[in-house]
C-alpha cells in the first residue's frame, strides 16, 4: 500500500461528547481510547484476487505475509482475548465488508499491511483517524520501531481510509515494513522476524486494553469528514 498523505496533528487536552450507540458503537469515535476491550478483529490485508504488494526483492506477495503475521498474532494474544480473524485463508474480502464485519462483532480493529514504495524508504507506520484510535496507533508505532529501525518511514500518520474513519469502533492500521526496501523485504521475508512484529502489535493491543490513553499524551482534535469510499482520490 503507498502511502502518500501526512496531516498535521495538532492537540487538544479534551473532545466533545461523542455520539455512541447504545452497543458502544460510535460513528465518529470522537471518544477517549478503548480500555479494557476483550474482542479483537485482525485483519490480514489483502487477499484472493488483491495480492497487494509484490516485493521485486524476494517475490514475496503482501497478501501472503498479512495472513502469516495475522495468525501470529492470535497466537501472541493468547486466551487472553477473543480474536475474530477478517480472513483465516486467501480470500478476497471487499474493504466495505471488512468494515460491516468488524462494527457487527469487534472491539477494536487492527487491519495489517506491508508497505511498497521508494527503495529508501524503511520502517513500519501507523495509521489512524478517529480520536479513540489514537493512542492504540501511538502504542503499535512505538512497539513496531522497537523491532524495526524506522528510517525514513512515515511513522504515525493521520489519514481518513475505509479502515481508519468507517468502522464504529476503534480501528487502526499497521504497515509493518517495506517489502521494497532491500534489506526490509528480506527481514519480512523471515519467519522469526514477523514472529517479532507480531510480538510487539499484541504487545501494543495489551498495553491498550490496559493503560487506555494513559501515558500517550493529549488525544487529538476531532475532524469531521464523511465516511472514506472507494472512489475517493488517495483511497
Amino acid at each position: 500500500m503507498k502511502l502518500l498523505l501526512l496531516f498535521p496533528l495538532l492537540f487538544l487536552a479534551a473532545c466533545s461528547a461523542p455520539s455512541v450507540s447504545p452497543a458502544g458503537r460510535s460513528e465518529l469515535g470522537n471518544r477517549p481510547g478503548p480500555r479494557g476491550f476483550h474482542t479483537v478483529v485482525i485483519d490480514a490485508g489483502h487477499g484472493g484476487k488483491d495480492s497487494g504488494a509484490v516485493s521485486g526483492i524476494t517475490g514475496d506477495k503482501e497478501k501472503n505475509l498479512t495472513l502469516d503475521t495475522a495468525r501470529r498474532v492470535q497466537a501472541e494474544l493468547g486466551g487472553g482475548f477473543r480474536v475474530m480473524q477478517m480472513r483465516t485463508d486467501d480470500t478476497f474480502v471487499d474493504l466495505d465488508e471488512r468494515v460491516v464485519r468488524a462494527t457487527r462483532g469487534g472491539e477494536v480493529l487492527v487491519s495489517i499491511h506491508y508497505n511498497s514504495g521508494p527503495s529508501g524508504l524503511r520502517g513500519p507506520e501507523s495509521y489512524f483517524w478517529r480520536v479513540d484510535s489514537y493512542s492504540l496507533a501511538k502504542r503499535l508505532e512505538q512497539h513496531l520501531s522497537s523491532v524495526s529501525s524506522g528510517e525514513n518511514s512515515r511513522g504515525l500518520v493521520r489519514r481518513r481510509l475505509r479502515l481508519t474513519r468507517n468502522p464504529a469502533i476503534p480501528c487502526v492500521l499497521v504497515e509493518c515494513g517495506y517489502i521494497s526496501n532491500p534489506v526490509e523485504a528480506r527481514q519480512c521475508a523471515s519467519p522469526d522476524y514477523r514472529q517479532k512484529i507480531a510480538h510487539a502489535i499484541a504487545s501494543a493491543i495489551r498495553d491498550q486494553a490496559s493503560e487506555g490513553d494513559a501515558g500517550m499524551g493529549p488525544l487529538p482534535p476531532h475532524i469531521d469528514a464523511p465516511p472514506s469510499r472507494a472512489t475517493d482520490a488517495r483511497e
